[in-house]
């Protein structure tokens, strides 16, 4: 007769649970065993596994120094280093733990719970009910509690509580009779409360509070809460309340169709409205309806065919600066409706706008509708050279302004060849025919932006030539490459003067268009005439830098400019110089210097800084801009900008962070402009700490320039996240 017990070393096993009737184990109906040893004990059929003991039933595994399986009762008892492991990868740990033979169910002692997302809970005990975990005296926290050096370190929040239930089928943890702590401090308590998982794709519920201290409307405490209406849809209601002013209702909703998504933003209030009379002398219009709204969204129809659409609008100038939602001075609404292919693009498309300065009059405000646009390149070649059709048609009104409608097509051939000698020489033909019609031209609002009333039509032909020889070579422990440059453009005579210019005003030469075939921006006006056109390239590259440089200028050999304003640095026969220099180190400096000089006097007309240095935790970016070009049209007015902004990382999850944008142009009459020709328009500084599960901030904005009721004056914003999911 065999012992009762009998010792075995066995690697793995598998041990079937008890069936009625002698009926076939089912899969599932198997509890996976390894360990150091096992012993079986016949009367009592009990398992008892030590040593590095792994237990395993479908997705759920556990392991400890020994466990004990009663197949009788179907309990299983582990002690020692305990590790319980669900299907989702959270982990709980304990020194005692009591199952069921599913390992769903059970009791654990002294329980940590590591959650899949990085959160941690801990508890004297706990009861585990397959989904459900109901924990006593408990402490939950996302935050790591060892620091870098492996020394135990208070997490930045914890939330302590006498229960805490945790639904890991819904996401979500529930608490009672708690109080939320911060670096071990006690600053909340919370009789009942609940917040989702890490895991949670999106939950309901009440965010956190938003704080900000602003001049004009004083305190304002934001209560936001989040309506999670299907995995597809979702709308944030936040009302504020201010001490200033009226409270205001923020709206915000998305919503993932099939074709594509879609956002709503808005933000309404009934409050004050202070606007300028036409002496510029501020009046009190009483309580009014004010607000903002905004729509966005990108539908995708068919693989070839999408909307795209951008709706923004508010009900007065002042109230998107007044209320933080921006600085824009005009408001752009569109729709797009577009088609795309490898080789074409086709699109139709509407254009409202809203002027929000004190100077701009709504009937001069224009419309367009429709402005169509289409593009074929042809991947056949044709006599060597690749094809290039466009298309373009406008219809753009005012209700007190001059209207245009316009519609023009081009072809362009190009052919790219190399020389037995390395130069790249390129020849372009191009013709392109337009029609215009103006209406109340008379209206228009700067005449030299008219057209005159009636239908005309242009026709343009162009040719070019440009020739590029790079020259490469070794330098300086790295490869430097040398590329003179000319180009040769023949138009003839074009009609610009009787035509309107809506989309070609903004005229400035810069290295980006100096060997383009128009340098008039938009399709209004063409640049006429024969001109040469010549620079030079320089390229350095060595391992972890770079430096690049370009200077060039044209010469106009036949007409004479006149369609280019004085000062464009065009409208002269010989063009000014201009030019770009790039250089890069590493990731940690770049400089980017664009300039142009007046070829007569070398008066500097454009010169433009962008300097960024430093790593992603301490940077500095510097941005300076000097027009100096004396136009007199009030779209190309000089001016004269400084921005920098930056963050300095001063501790390992400190820093200090600001930015400034600073009007260097004329001193005016402002009492706030220092005297010494230059004024601040606005600047922000802040503090910032950040670490795997917890942001705090707080910024001092300072606002310098006024419109209308929107006052010069200081912005506090605090913000504060809470983040469960730390990875």
């Amino acid at each position: 007769m065999p012992p009762a017990e009998s010792p075995v070393v066995i690697p793995g096993s598998t041990v079937p649970l008890p069936r009625d009737g002698g009926a076939p184990v089912a899969e599932g109906d198997v509890i996976g065993f390894a360990a150091d040893e096992m012993r079986y004990d016949d009367r009592g059929q009990i398992v008892t596994a030590s040593g590095n003991v792994r237990l395993n039933r479908d997705a759920w595994r556990l392991a400890a120094d020994a466990i004990e399986y009663n197949q009788l009762t179907g309990v299983v008892i582990a002690t020692g280093n305990v590790v319980a492991i669900d299907p989702e990868g959270n982990q709980a740990l304990g020194d005692r733990i009591e199952l069921t033979d599913s390992l769903r169910d059970g009791a654990i002692d002294n329980m940590l719970l590591v959650l899949n997302d990085g959160g941690r809970l801990a508890a004297v005990e706990g009861q585990r009910s397959d989904q459900v975990f109901n924990l006593r005296r408990a402490v939950y926290s996302p935050c790591a509690v060892v620091g870098s050096d492996g020394c135990p370190q208070t997490p930045a929040w914890q939330i302590k509580a006498l229960r805490i239930s945790y639904n890991r089928g819904k996401h979500r943890l529930s608490y009672r009779n708690a109080s939320l702590e911060l670096f071990g401090v006690p600053v909340m308590y919370l009789p009942s409360f609940s917040h989702p998982d890490g895991e949670a794709k999106q939950a309901s519920g009440l965010l956190l509070p938003g704080i900000k201290l602003q001049r004009q409307l004083g305190l304002g405490i934001s209560l936001p809460y989040h309506f999670a209406l299907a995995p597809d849809r979702d709308i944030t209601v936040t009302p504020w309340f201010y001490t200033a002013v009226n409270p205001a209702l923020q709206l915000q909703g998305r919503r993932l169709f099939a074709k594509g998504p879609i956002e709503i933003d808005s933000l309404f209030t009934y409050t004050r409205l202070g606007d300028a009379d036409a002496n510029g002398n501020i009046v009190d219009k009483g309580n009014r309806f004010r607000g903002y709204f905004a729509l966005k969204g990108n539908l995708q129809h068919t693989p070839e065919w999408r909307s795209r659409f951008s709706v923004r609008l508010t009900t007065d100038d002042t109230f998107n600066r007044l209320y933080g939602l921006g600085f824009d001075d005009m408001l752009r609404s569109t729709y797009a409706l577009e088609r795309q292919t490898s080789d074409s693009y086709l699109s139709v498309a509407a254009w409202a706008f809203q002027g929000l300065r004190i100077t701009d009059r709504a009937g001069e405000i224009p419309f367009v509708l429709p402005l169509i646009d289409y593009d074929w390149r042809p991947r056949d070649l044709v006599l060597g050279g690749r094809l290039h059709f466009g298309a373009n048609s406008m219809n753009l009104f005012r209700t007190d302004g001059q209207d245009v409608a316009r519609a023009l097509a081009f072809a362009r051939w190009d052919r790219s060849l190399l020389t037995p000698i390395g130069q790249r020489v390129t020849f372009t033909g191009m013709m392109r025919g337009d029609v215009y019609h103006v209406d109340n031209a008379d209206k228009a609002t700067l005449p030299a932006y008219a057209g005159v009333d009636g239908l005309r039509a242009r026709a343009i032909p162009v040719a070019a030539v440009d020739v590029e020889w790079p020259f490469a070579g070794p330098a300086l422990g790295g490869t430097q490459t040398i590329t003179p440059r000319v180009q040769l453009v023949a138009t003839p005579a074009t009609q610009n003067a009787n035509f309107p210019n809506e989309d070609s005003r903004a005229i400035e030469l810069e290295d980006i268009n100096l060997f383009d075939l128009n340098r008039f921006p938009g399709y209004d006006k063409f640049e006429s005439g024969t001109r040469i056109t010549y620079g030079i390239g320089y390229a350095l590259d060595r391992p972890g830098w770079a430096l690049t440089s370009e200077i060039g200028q044209s010469v106009r050999i036949a007409g004479d400019g006149s369609a280019f304003p004085a000062g464009s640095g065009l409208s002269d026969q010989l063009s000014d110089f201009v030019g770009r220099t790039s250089l890069k180190y590493g990731r940690y400096f770049e400089l980017i210097h664009r300039f142009r000089v007046d070829r007569s006097n070398l008066a500097v007309r454009r010169n433009e800084f962008d300097i960024q240095i430093g790593s992603p935790q301490t940077y500095a970016t510097i941005g300076y801009i000097k027009l100096n070009r004396n136009i007199l049209l009030e779209d190309l007015e000089d001016r004269e900008e400084l921005r920098a902004g930056g963050r300095v990382a001063i501790a390992r999850y400190w820093s200090v962070f600001g930015s400034a944008i600073v009007d260097l142009t004329t001193a005016t009459s402002n009492p706030l402009t220092t005297g010494n020709g230059f004024e601040f328009i606005r600047h922000r500084i802040g503090a910032e700490y950040e670490d795997e599960c917890f942001r705090l901030g707080v910024s001092w904005r300072r606002d310098y320039i006024g419109d209308r009721d929107f006052r010069p004056g200081n912005s506090f914003l605090l913000t504060l996240a809470f983040k469960t999911s730390p990875r």
